[in-house]
């Protein structure tokens, strides 16, 4: 199924809740929508559901003009954050429920229904209501009655948000593996940039009701058209420095921190004298991995220990970072701590915020 939207916008009053924007969905993949709270993705999945008519603009499904056509004449299966599941239902007949709406037998109900429980593993809980259930199997529960219609657009809005970490995990996992046969095209909407790349796909880059970038996720991910758009993409925040490139192509970031550019980085930065210069919290590291990499000396100011990786922000002068480190690292609050990365890694954005130079390896932190 071929869904596009063509130059579509909402406004409720006076206020706009998505801006003109065109979008083509890839048919039978994973197409996520990144975005804050408040980025546009819940208005856009009711445009491409017909739950909402745009103001202005076209939905189309295999090329025929859908615009104003209800959702009930639409082949598509929704799943919200919030599980919505018939409290007095038992799973399997919560499952069902869709089938027998259409008046299909009871013996085709059965086998599609057993199938459904034993992939999203719930078969045990099948006699069980939603109220006798754990978080991760009602929403299971939904997501069997959504799959159950086979529907040709299936409409995902952040559905794991409510659950544990430990749960997240698993169903995501899950939901990759349902949908790689291609059958169905889903959208997924998540304010979390790592469940993007697990997801991989394709993605949408929303900020305030605005289409900023689409296309592969991994793409995106490694070349972010804007700050924006990295801002968005990165977990924790990217890093970003304000420069001024010397004519030997040094940039100086203030405090008596010079890097020497690469040539490509300086051919990229050539019209800008100034420039603002980006770098991934995973692209640093306390111990050098190479010669030609600069050192950053900072002051501590926390280091937030997250199990598997510590998480240290620390300060030079005017300039804040943030950096991902593996393992946990011991640094003491006003320490002073050296913080290494390549020259090469460096992302470099025009004053205005537009992409000059994306690191070859961004996604590696290479």
């Amino acid at each position: 199924m071929q869904l596009v939207l063509e130059n579509v916008s909402t406004k409720y009053g006076a206020e706009d809740h998505l801006y003109p924007m065109s979008l083509s969905l890839v048919p039978g993949a994973i197409n996520v929508l990144l975005g804050t709270t408040k980025a546009g993705k819940t208005s856009l999945m009711r445009v491409m559901a017909g739950l909402d008519r745009p103001t202005h603009g076209k939905v189309r499904v295999d090329g025929r003009d859908v615009t104003g056509v209800s959702v009930s004449k639409r082949n598509l299966a929704m799943v919200y954050q919030q599980f919505i599941n018939y409290p007095a239902f038992t799973v399997y007949d919560n499952i069902a429920s869709p089938l027998r709406i259409r008046k299909v037998p009871e013996e085709q109900i059965r086998p599609r229904v057993m199938d459904l429980a034993e992939r999203l593993h719930i078969t045990p809980y099948l006699q069980r209501t939603p109220g006798e259930l754990s978080g991760g199997q009602q929403q299971r529960t939904a997501l069997g009655r959504a799959l159950i219609k086979d529907a040709d657009l299936l409409l995902l809005d952040e559905p794991l948000v409510n659950l544990d970490y430990k749960l997240r995990e698993e169903l995501r996992r899950e939901l990759t593996e349902l949908f790689s046969d291609g059958k169905t095209t889903v959208v997924y909407a998540t304010t979390e940039p790592l469940e993007a790349l697990q997801l991989g796909g394709y993605v949408s880059v929303l900020h305030e009701g605005r289409l900023l970038q689409q296309g592969r996720t991994l793409d995106v991910f490694n070349a972010p058209n804007s700050i924006q758009v990295a801002r968005t993409f990165s977990d924790p925040p990217i890093n970003l420095m304000p420069a001024k490139i010397d004519a030997d192509g040094v940039a100086h970031l203030g405090s008596g921190l010079a890097i020497p550019l690469s040539a490509e980085q300086r051919r990229s930065a050539a019209q800008h004298g100034e420039v603002i210069l980006g770098l991934r919290a995973h692209s640093l590291h306390l111990v050098p991995r190479s010669p030609s990499e600069f050192a950053i000396e900072t002051q501590v100011d926390l280091a937030e220990i997250g199990g598997s990786e510590t998480y240290v922000h620390a300060r030079r002068g005017t300039i804040s970072l943030v950096a991902q480190l593996s393992g946990v690292q011991n640094l003491e609050i006003g320490s002073v701590c050296n913080m290494y990365c390549k020259p090469e890694a460096l992302f470099v954005f025009s004053p205005d915020g537009a992409l000059l130079f994306a690191p070859s390896l961004a996604f590696s932190g290479a």
